[in-house]
């Protein structure tokens, strides 16, 4: 069920089906129309739709129509004529000795048959003469009147026609069931009427009636079981779409999309104008009396174009209903909402104490009042005066306390920009501004105490390590001279011989380990001084590389460098420059997986320095660059290397405190690192 549900061929079968099977409908039930006037076999039917009673009908009822109009708007009685002169004009005839009144014929409605009916109307009692013709001879347009294919006559009392359906006896038939079509209404007028022969190219109403007639003449029983299975077939797809829509396959919810957050009205009126516009293009057509060939496309461009928009509409109103959100999406419910929330806020405002928004709306309402007030009493020169003096006297305290707002802010931007000693003076202000003030202090002497506080603890974690250090410097200078002094002796026992080498070795890391700490420690206090100046950063480079080239090459280590041809000169402390190389170089023989290369690239531009070193770890880093960073962390967790974990952050405030960047990256094995100094311009 869910594959038929999500079906998207399924969806646009029944899209492209239903249009089609409407407009089966549509004929159908006006066949089912002719046929039920006459009977269910060709026999009984009209050999066209001409001689059908349903074209009678209608040119009777057009006939009538006028005439009653006629009789209603234009009395036989000069004197109380009231005209109704936006349908007829009177125009000169010489040969005509009565009054001719003359309509033009209007075809913005010649999609039905009675635009395309020439009649001649006499008033016997006037001799008015009525009509939508021009003609310089009336009386030969009345002779000529047998001599047209398709003809209705009305004099003295009897009717001469072409039109079988509204002889003489089918009237008489027609009055008996319908007052309407009674030949009463035609008392004391002469009408002389004719179908046009450009109905038989140019209405589209004519030519559909005419296709819809021939077609059930033949198949006279077709409407009875066409309406049958195309209703069905309608209501079995409308209710499928209806299941179906907003179901798409690997979505478990009903998804909205741009036109379905479309404000409903909004989306309802382009539908509904698209649909004017297209039904305008057949009116259109039709004034120009477009032949039918082409007035045929635009009917069937304006019924498709109208069953897209709708079925845009459509989907997107089921699929609005089936994800409850079909009133959420007028623009009216969210104008209500607005106004609901807007409300609910301003009353929390309001009854908030102490809060500065309920203040604001206070004095905003007593402003109004009060304007609304004084503009009463401006019949007055006083009353004048007043209002300007309260308008400016309201845009002063205003502007005041504007300028105190101002005071507060440029307060707390202090205080953002790392300013702690601000301090603001409470007795210049009043109500919330006041506490606002008074908050603010509080803040910035906490900063301060704060601030005094992590120096003063900084201090005392730097004289710590540094008396620390300097209580093991001592005992351990003298192991490593004694070390040195029993290294010197000849000593002739293997065993001997490598312990003084274990203790030699662990006494060196010792030693490096202590000097990292203290470095560490006067980087992080700012107790370094910088001897700046220019240094060739090739050289520098080149000179590390070949320090380090025994433990590369232990390592097997094959250096794939890139450096310029031209010397790269940065202005720096060269001492911790070197620091920084030899720490990151230092890294890389301890922790670079043998028998891989290390990449080293130097790098200018117009606005930068760059360093970058990379290498593939011996181990997989399961840890974050910044967890890397921090001091005494390693990326060996087992600590099978050497290393304080300290070179990496002392290599990083080291840079930092030269105006660079330190930055590393991890991706699996590979690490590394970028250095970044900016030219000044």
């Amino acid at each position: 069920m869910e594959k038929l549900r999500e079906s998207v061929a399924l969806k646009c079968l029944c899209y492209v089906l239903i249009p089609i099977f409407f407009l089966i409908l549509i004929i159908s039930i006006s066949g089912v129309y002719i046929t039920s006037q006459y009977g269910n076999s060709n026999e009984n039917m009209a050999q066209s739709f001409v001689d059908s009673e349903t074209f009678g009908e209608q040119y009777l009822d057009s006939i009538i129509s006028e005439v009653k109009y006629i009789k209603n708007n234009y009395p036989t009685n000069e004197e109380e004529t009231s005209a109704d002169y936006f349908r007829y004009s009177q125009i000169d005839v010489d040969n005509y000795d009565k009054k001719v009144y003359y309509k033009a014929p209007d075809y913005y409605y010649n999609s039905v048959l009675y635009s395309y009916i020439s009649y001649i109307i006499i008033d016997e009692q006037t001799g008015n003469l009525y009509t939508n013709i021009k003609s310089k001879d009336y009386n030969n347009e009345i002779l000529n009147v047998q001599n047209q294919k398709i003809y209705w006559i009305y004099e003295n009392q009897n009717i001469t026609t072409s039109i079988d359906s509204v002889n003489q006896d089918n009237v008489k038939y027609l009055a008996a069931t319908n007052s309407y079509y009674s030949i009463d209404n035609l008392e004391n007028m002469k009408v002389y009427t004719w179908l046009s022969e450009e109905a038989f190219n140019y209405s589209n109403y004519f030519v559909i009636q005419q296709t819809i007639y021939d077609f059930f003449q033949k198949s006279p029983n077709a409407p009875a079981y066409l309406i049958f299975i195309t209703t069905i077939a309608l209501v079995a797809m409308i209710v499928y779409l209806c299941w179906a829509i907003g179901h798409e396959q690997g979505k478990k919810q009903i998804e909205l999309n741009r036109i379905d957050r479309l404000s409903y009205e909004i989306l309802f009126s382009v539908v509904m104008f698209i649909v004017g516009l297209l039904m305008s293009l057949v009116v259109l057509s039709a004034e120009l009396r477009a032949n039918q060939k082409i007035i045929i496309p635009v009917v069937l461009l304006e019924y498709l174009g109208s069953y897209v928009a709708f079925s845009v509409l459509f989907v997107s109103t089921v699929k609005r209903i089936k994800a409850k959100q079909f009133w959420h999406t007028f623009a009216i419910y969210r104008i209500y909402n607005w106004i609901k929330r807007t409300i609910k806020y301003l009353f929390e405002k309001i009854t908030d104490k102490g809060n500065i928004t309920k203040k604001i709306i206070i004095v905003y309402v007593l402003f109004i009042i009060i304007s609304i007030i004084l503009v009463g009493a401006l019949g007055s020169f006083l009353g004048f005066v007043l209002l300007m003096a309260f308008w400016f006297g309201t845009l002063y305290l205003l502007i005041q306390y504007g300028k105190k707002l101002t005071m507060i802010q440029n307060a707390l931007k202090e205080i953002y920009d790392g300013k702690p000693d601000v301090h603001l003076n409470e007795e210049e202000l009043v109500g919330v501004l006041k506490r606002m003030a008074e908050y603010i202090n509080d803040i910035a002497g906490g900063f301060t105490n704060a601030i005094e506080q992590s120096l003063k603890s900084e201090r005392l974690k730097t004289e710590l390590i540094t008396n620390v250090s300097h209580d093991i410097k001592t005992p351990l200078t003298s192991i490593i001279n004694y070390v040195d002094l029993l290294k010197k002796e000849d000593i002739k026992d293997a065993k001997i011989e490598q312990y003084i080498a274990i203790l030699d070795k662990k006494s060196q890391r010792l030693k490096k380990l202590i000097e990292d700490l203290v470095e560490a420690s006067k980087v992080s206090s700012g107790n370094v001084k910088l001897n700046i100046e220019r240094i060739n950063l090739k050289e520098l480079l080149n000179q590390a590389i070949g320090e380090f080239e025994d433990r590369f090459q232990k390592k097997n280590l094959k250096i794939d460098l890139d450096i310029p041809k031209t010397d790269i000169i940065i202005e720096a402390d060269n001492r911790y420059m070197y620091r920084i190389i030899d720490n990151l170089f230092s890294n890389i023989s301890k922790y670079a997986m043998e028998n891989t290369r290390v990449y080293i690239r130097l790098q200018k531009s117009d606005k930068f320095i760059e360093v970058e070193m990379k290498n593939i770890s011996a181990t997989r880093l399961n840890i974050s660059a910044d967890e890397l960073m921090q001091r005494f962390v390693r990326g060996d967790k087992s600590r099978y290397t050497e290393g304080s974990g300290l070179g990496l952050s002392i290599a990083e405030s080291l840079t930092e405190m030269q105006g660079g960047s330190f930055k590393i990256s991890i991706d699996g094995d590979l690490f590394k690192v970028l250095l970044k100094w900016n030219i000044d311009t």
